[in-house]
């Protein structure tokens, strides 16, 4: 999907949930309602910076999740309060470990002050949005527990990322070699490859494409 023609962050999110209505309402259930100004103002105190427009966009669609599961084919949304909790804690991180700075061997530092981790994998590895200023503003990347920041397989941005998943639901494909597929009670689930069949003893079967 060209930049150009990206759908918006709520256009991508309004589809994703009708699809989720229509085929994993197990998975929609689990979608927590927009975020409140409140919220949205505590969180960007804690930060110290605005959140860039896309990511208080996607908020004000879902506050993140009540529970971790496979939304996406990466790493589920974060709350307000979860995105500013990992930021504080890695931050505190970074500061005890010299993480701020790029050790030879590496192309990024462990952690930056402008990484705003939008969303986190079941083993804690967060989804980042870079907000240093430069032609790569706004991409998303990878900081997990070990090495440096992650931009080797990045998305432009968030509004891309979102587009492309709601693009693959409704038209079918890929991300990345992720393939969407419903398990046995209802949920959405990604996986790698078109030909998976169980997840944990259970069936799975591959996700419809569109609404019907």
């Amino acid at each position: 999907m060209s930049e150009g023609t990206l759908p918006s962050v709520s256009s991508s999110w309004r589809r994703i949930d009708d699809w989720l209505a229509a085929h994993a309402p197990a998975t929609l259930a689990m979608l927590n309602p927009p975020v409140t100004a409140e919220a949205l103002a505590s969180a960007e105190q804690v930060l110290g910076m605005w959140l860039p427009g896309e990511l208080s966009e996607s908020l004000k669609c879902h506050d993140g999740l009540s529970g971790w599961t496979s939304l996406l084919p990466e790493p589920s949304p974060l709350s307000a309060s979860g995105i500013t909790e990992h930021w504080q804690i890695c931050m505190e991180t970074a500061l005890e470990n010299d993480g701020f700075v790029t050790p030879p061997w590496e192309n990024e530092p462990w952690w930056h002050p402008l990484w705003v981790p939008w969303a986190e994998s079941a083993d804690g590895n967060a989804h980042i949005i870079d907000l240093r200023p430069g032609p790569d503003y706004g991409r998303l990347g990878w900081a997990g527990h070990g090495g440096g920041g992650d931009f080797s397989d990045s998305w432009p941005s968030l509004t891309a990322y979102l587009g492309d998943v709601s693009e693959a639901l409704y038209l079918g494909g890929d991300i990345r070699g992720m393939y969407p597929y419903l398990t046995s009670d209802g949920q959405l689930w990604w996986d790698l490859g078109e030909d998976c069949r169980s997840l944990n003893g259970e069936p799975l079967v591959p996700a419809p494409v569109g609404l019907g």
